[in-house]
């Protein structure tokens, strides 16, 4: 998604409607700063905010996520394109957080192995619970039951050899 495009549509919608960031973020519920982040393009909105941001500047949701107005005839083709776009920042998000997740369980394994006085064998774990994340997250947007049952069998393994590894 073209967050500066989306953030200049924004800016013109909501000046078009006569508010100011103030009066936009306090009818969303949310600060002023949040508003002139997205309007200069450094973030997007959360999602949850779209439809009443639609409904405050009076454009649909696909005309801000494709940030400009929507042609009647074109309306088919870019929801298609924008249902896809919010697919693949969705599979980002979902990655951002298996990362992080990797990130506190691999300091909590190098912890309890600190103290324990035990090896490094906690990277079987550390692939497993990626692997875990990849297949779950592939399978939120494919619904392909493999990657459900792939996914897991890994946090089983995860489980598994997290367990081994603290009692022995």
């Amino acid at each position: 998604m073209d967050q500066e495009k989306i953030g200049k549509f924004i800016a013109n919608a909501r000046k078009s409607q006569n508010l100011t960031q103030e009066q936009l973020a306090e009818k969303l519920g949310i600060t002023k700063n949040a508003v002139s982040k997205w309007e200069r393009g450094l973030s997007l909105m959360d999602m949850s905010l779209l439809k009443p941001l639609s409904e405050i500047l009076e454009v649909s949701v696909n005309d801000i996520l494709a940030g400009e107005f929507i042609e009647n005839k074109d309306i088919e083709k870019k929801s298609e394109e924008n249902i896809i776009k919010l697919t693949e920042l969705v599979t980002l998000k979902s990655m951002k957080y298996g990362i992080i997740g990797m990130a506190i369980f691999s300091i909590i394994l190098i912890f309890i192995s600190f103290f324990k006085d035990k090896s490094m064998a906690s990277i079987v774990s550390l692939l497993c619970a990626y692997n875990s994340i990849t297949f779950l997250s592939r399978y939120k947007i494919k619904k392909d039951r493999t990657d459900l049952i792939t996914g897991i069998m890994f946090i089983i393994g995860v489980l598994c050899n997290t367990i081994t590894f603290i009692i022995s």
